[in-house]
């Protein structure tokens, strides 16, 4: 066999798959592989254009002031259309549209040169069209996932056709890291030569099918043409938008070198694949995984009882169901990040489970003793086998102390708590604080409000570690991990790297040639 599937000879093999009557086509799809796997050869050739498989839809370029891109639209969109700047891969910043940049005034100024770019149409990007685009994505009608993170803009200006400057009314100084998102690409959504949205670069889409494309990178104009070597077909990435179950039978079957966006969701099908150890890769990925309390009425309107649930849940024991690798957390921030203070706890914290499960029994006695019948709490999961093994571990602590849970789409608005599996977009604690609180009491609303409109980064910094206290002792969100983010890297993808952000660019997989 030769890399990605490519077969000197032909063979037919014969498998035959035995499950239990009732087992979904997802388990049953990712057994037949696993079993195909280990009568093939795993060797695979630096060959060819690399193979992306991402979770998901099938990719297609989307304006995000309408609203939630998915993951792939979302990947296609940084390959194509890139922000201002842009992750490389580890996480970290590197120039995008933008060659270089200033921050200056703490954060408030900030200046971007662009760099001799153009749109796929051939024409060179210019700093009014991008002034026009970042004003898009902020407007008041625009519906973009990061709009509520962008309040401090104040203006955005063409200072030449190259340099762009943007003022904002507080402090900033992590803005880079929201502009890096593909939420805020640069993208033209119609030209001269285009009869869709357009980008420009680092690649271009050159083959287009229902649920594929094939990009190929776009040649720097910075570099004489001596100074660039000839393309190859390994420079060339397919991206693929299919199913998890899917995602792994390719990767398994030697047919794709990348699975990427895997999320707890679909985490049980990877275990069943078997996959060898070195291809399967998790992410430090920082941000929030953990229940929110979207109603606080009923039981779940007093703090002390919100506290006492928040306690029960057996996180080691859901966490480890899933990987022994998948630590579990119980504050709301994992440091102290742009916070004066240490991260608080919350009160039920300080005890150990066996008492957090009697005092809870115990408030829910009381409860029922002035209001007859089962309490019942609907929580929102996701679908798919690892919704079904976090409802097994969620439902049976709330079971033990006498609460009748119902399990809800994540979408359903009648349900009591939700799972909030979220990468952090910045690392700043108030997006932490502001993303548990759905909603907050008055105080904790209050020193959000404060931390988003202090003049200067201490102030900033005091009103973050109060509203952090504040949302502590008020116990709108319980947290359980830190999101659980898995890719299936084969070893040709020598650039690959586990980073906070769980973001890799597809310009950043394989070593490229000197």
């Amino acid at each position: 066999m030769r890399g990605r599937g490519g077969i000197g000879r032909r063979w037919r093999l014969k498998i035959f798959c035995h499950w239990r009557a009732g087992s979904s086509p997802a388990v049953r799809t990712i057994a037949c592989a696993a079993l195909a796997l280990i009568a093939g050869c795993d060797r695979r050739a630096d060959i060819g254009p690399v193979v992306a498989s991402v979770i998901g839809t099938a990719p297609q370029l989307r304006d995000a002031s309408r609203g939630e891109t998915p993951e792939s639209d979302r990947l296609l969109a940084d390959s194509v259309a890139q922000g201002l700047v842009r992750f490389d891969a580890t996480g970290q910043i590197e120039p995008g549209v933008a060659e270089r940049w200033i921050v200056t005034d703490e954060g408030r100024t900030y200046i971007f040169r662009l760099r001799e770019a153009r749109w796929s149409d051939g024409r060179p990007v210019t700093a009014p069209e991008v002034v026009a685009i970042l004003k898009r994505q902020i407007a008041p009608a625009s519906h973009n996932p990061l709009k509520p993170y962008l309040t401090a803009i104040e203006s955005i200006v063409a200072m030449t056709p190259q340099i762009i400057q943007i003022e904002l009314s507080y402090p900033r100084p992590d803005l880079l890291k929201i502009f890096a998102q593909p939420e805020l690409a640069i993208m033209r959504l119609r030209g001269p030569a285009t009869s869709g949205p357009a980008g420009s670069g680092p690649f271009r889409i050159a083959h287009q099918n229902p649920r594929s494309l094939l990009l190929t990178p776009v040649r720097a104009l910075d570099r004489s043409p001596d100074e660039e070597r000839e393309k190859v077909p390994e420079d060339d990435v397919r991206l693929i938008g299919e199913t998890a179950a899917r995602a792994i039978t390719r990767f398994a079957a030697h047919r794709s070198d990348l699975v990427t966006g895997g999320t707890v969701r679909d985490w049980p099908l990877l275990q069943l694949a078997s996959l060898p150890p070195a291809n399967v890769r998790l992410d430090p990925a920082g941000g929030l995984f953990g229940l929110a309390i979207v109603k606080r009425t009923g039981f779940l309107e007093e703090q002390a009882n919100r506290s006492a649930l928040a306690g029960v849940i057996d996180r080691a024991a859901l966490t480890a169901a899933f990987s022994a690798d998948w630590a579990s957390t119980e504050q709301l921030l994992p440091d102290q990040l742009d916070s004066a203070a240490a991260p608080a706890s919350s009160p039920w914290v300080a005890q150990d489970h066996d008492n957090r499960q009697l005092q809870a029994a115990t408030r829910i006695a009381i409860w029922q003793r002035n209001h007859p019948g089962p309490l019942r709490l609907r929580i929102a999961l996701p679908s798919g086998p690892g919704g079904n093994l976090l409802w097994g571990r969620i439902g049976a602590d709330l079971i033990a102390i006498g609460i009748q849970p119902e399990r809800a789409a994540l979408d359903d608005r009648d349900a009591d708590l939700r799972l909030v599996d979220a990468v952090a977009p910045y690392d700043s604690a108030r997006w932490y604080l502001a993303a548990a609180c759905a909603p907050c009491g008055g105080a904790a609303d209050q020193a959000l409000e404060a931390a988003r409109v202090a003049p200067t980064l201490a102030a900033r910094g005091d009103a973050i570690a109060a509203a952090d206290a504040a949302i502590a002792a008020d116990v709108p969100f319980i947290p359980i991990a830190r999101p659980l983010r898995w890719s299936l890297v084969s070893l040709r993808l020598r650039q690959w790297q586990p980073n906070p952000r769980a973001w890799h660019p597809l310009n950043h997989l394989r070593a490229v040639p000197k």
